[in-house]
């Protein structure tokens, strides 16, 4: 995402206090290709020296999650719950079985289902997940060599 994003504006219109923890939160999530879970998050503030406490994140992205600022995802064999900002655009996931990599997925390919579902089964989809399974480009050169 892009570097300029007004964090204390999305957070005012969201009706959240503007506070040095959520700004920093945010600041993570929007550096990131890929969704991260609480203890990443917790790593990486710890790396720029900003004290906190991993509860505190935990609420911080429950907070902000509510608040539709991000998109909560449960990714991997581990079922671990990660975030990443929550934009228009609607993605899914390709997760690496081997070095655990996330890819996101912009083409939805359930938007034709959807179409069905609402025609002939009368039923509205409000949301869906998608994450596909597999081995990465680069976990596949390493098993071949």
């Amino acid at each position: 995402m892009d570097n300029e994003i007004n964090f204390s504006d999305i957070l005012k219109a969201k009706g959240l206090k503007v506070t040095k923890h959520r700004t920093s939160v945010l600041q993570i999530l929007s550096e990131s290709t890929q969704p991260l879970s609480a203890e990443e998050i917790y790593s990486k503030l710890k790396e720029s020296s900003i004290s906190i406490n991993l509860s505190s994140i935990y609420k911080i992205l429950d907070s902000l999650s509510n608040k539709n600022v991000l998109s909560k995802c449960i990714l991997g064999d581990d079922n671990r719950t990660s975030y990443e900002m929550n934009t228009s655009e609607h993605r899914h996931h390709l997760i690496c079985k081997q070095c655990k990599e996330v890819f996101p997925i912009t083409d939805c390919p359930l938007c034709v289902y959807e179409k069905h579902l609402r025609e002939d089964m009368d039923f509205d989809v409000t949301e869906h997940r998608l994450e596909i399974y597999g081995y990465c480009r680069n976990c596949k050169k390493m098993t071949k060599e």
